[in-house]
């Protein structure tokens, strides 16, 4: 196996070995061991690779979401890593990366199209995963892992930042500070056909915003992202109402003063 064969693959990732050998295995198909004749020939399947690689990717995307989504609960947490590691996913970037042509196959694996096989390129990647661990440190993973998965990533904080700012409310306010936001009519003024309704949320029993609107549910919506402001969140629907805010204690002077 000629090292210069990957130099190809050390460009596109923009990674250079110390270890080529590294490298090489992690392109070894169990089945081109079965098949070799030179038995003398040091040559290791991608296995144990693989398992190295799955372990640092879960610990690496794990700790990346963690950080990204600070207020997520540990059960979507887990959806979301899910949907970044899944074979689907791993099998994509092996294909984007081309992976698949560097593969060392027994001629049976090679004719049943093992080449192009999802579990064999989810395999291969996890195994190039732990072969740039071991040659390079896990800085050089995460480099290489969030910059294929950048897409991926920035289309998982979309579908986040879609929710409405009672949801997030409620995942910050569970997360950060143990409880869940209570909503309160504070007045309701007009006639039935148009009232006017003014929304309180408490946080333990704590103001954190004030909305209002022509529905419960609008103030209540504008009441959340008001409390979101305060707390140091995103809150792109807030929108400053000093006089109904100074009437019920609270004051727009600063993002997060609440936090």
């Amino acid at each position: 196996m000629d090292p210069g064969n990957y130099q190809a693959i050390e460009r596109t990732l923009g990674i250079e070995f110390k270890d080529k050998q590294l490298l090489q295995q992690a392109f070894v198909h169990r089945s081109f061991l079965n098949e070799l004749l030179d038995q003398d020939e040091e040559l290791v399947d991608n296995e144990r690779l693989e398992f190295l690689g799955d372990a640092v990717l879960g610990y690496i995307v794990s700790e990346h979401l963690y950080l990204l989504f600070p207020y997520v609960d540990e059960g979507e947490l887990t959806n979301l890593r899910s949907a970044l590691v899944r074979r689907e996913t791993l099998a994509r970037l092996a294909d984007e990366l081309s992976l698949g042509d560097y593969l060392k196959l027994g001629h049976g694996e090679e004719e049943s199209g093992g080449r192009t096989r999802r579990a064999t390129l989810c395999a291969t990647f996890e195994a190039l995963v732990g072969a740039v661990y071991l040659d390079q440190g896990v800085e050089a993973v995460r480099r290489m892992v969030f910059g294929l998965l950048r897409v991926d990533i920035e289309r998982l904080r979309a579908v986040d930042d879609t929710k409405d700012p009672k949801s997030r409310l409620q995942e910050w306010a569970q997360a950060a500070k143990g409880y869940t936001p209570r909503y309160k009519v504070a007045e309701a003024q007009g006639p039935d056909h148009a009232k006017h309704f003014v929304m309180l949320v408490q946080i333990n029993g704590e103001p954190y915003g004030v909305g209002q609107g022509r529905s419960k549910q609008e103030s209540a919506q504008r009441a959340a992202a008001m409390a979101l402001y305060f707390g140091g969140m995103p809150a792109p629907e807030y929108e400053p109402d000093p006089e109904l805010e100074a009437r019920f204690g609270l004051s727009s002077g600063g993002e997060g003063e609440r936090g």
